[in-house]
């Protein structure tokens, strides 16, 4: 995948791309979140994304975090808007037994974090995002064959020209270098529901 035109918010220090693979080495206390529970507007976080107005679409990447060892460090894919309107999906290293699988999904500068735990053993993740109109969904797989949903959400700034791509950040005083392979676009993959029908207006 052609990654020339893809752009930096928030361009690292450390960082190399080529055709088909990227690597970002975080810096320290690096992060994305806003408000919910813990209080704080954390913003800073590099981002790397193209733009598209596509309406439906699925992007596929491979995520490789064998360097990542400290508590919250993380990567994984990413739709960045503005610093109060955003989706990620990502795993976030704990400690050695498990790390976080999970989502946050940022609307009106407030953000909700859905997780389930995975072992700490676990070191590379494939992630599928896709779009229909103004809702996404991120999905997930061990092999970048078989993929399960991770989350549905509706985007309140989603439906016009977006820009999505990869992240990684290291919220506490640490640093690893992420990698990202196997990066495709494809037509989507998110089918359209075919089971209970709106309610009748």
């Amino acid at each position: 995948m052609n990654t020339g035109d893809w752009t930096w918010t928030r361009e690292p220090k450390d960082y190399a791309i080529g055709e088909d693979r990227i690597e970002i080495t975080t810096l320290p206390h690096t992060d994305l979140w806003q408000r919910t529970y813990y209080h704080f507007r954390n913003d800073n976080a590099p981002v790397l994304q193209m733009e598209t107005d596509e309406r439906y679409f699925s992007f596929v990447v491979k995520t490789d975090f064998s360097g990542s060892h400290h508590r919250f460090d993380q990567c994984g894919v990413v739709m960045y808007l503005d610093s109060e309107n955003w989706l990620k999906g990502s795993v976030e290293y704990e400690n050695d037994e498990f790390q976080h699988l999970g989502s946050v999904v940022t609307n009106s500068g407030y953000s909700d974090w859905a997780t389930t735990a995975i072992p700490a053993s676990i070191k590379s993740m494939w992630y599928r995002f896709s779009r229909r109109e103004d809702d996404y969904c991120i999905e997930c797989s061990r092999d970048g064959v078989s993929f399960s949903q991770m989350r549905i959400c509706h985007m309140a700034k989603g439906d016009g020209t977006i820009r999505f791509g990869v992240y990684a950040c290291s919220p506490e005083d640490s640093s690893f270098t992420a990698v990202f392979t196997n990066m495709r676009m494809t037509d989507c993959q998110w089918r359209a529901h075919d089971g209970q029908q709106p309610d009748a207006e």
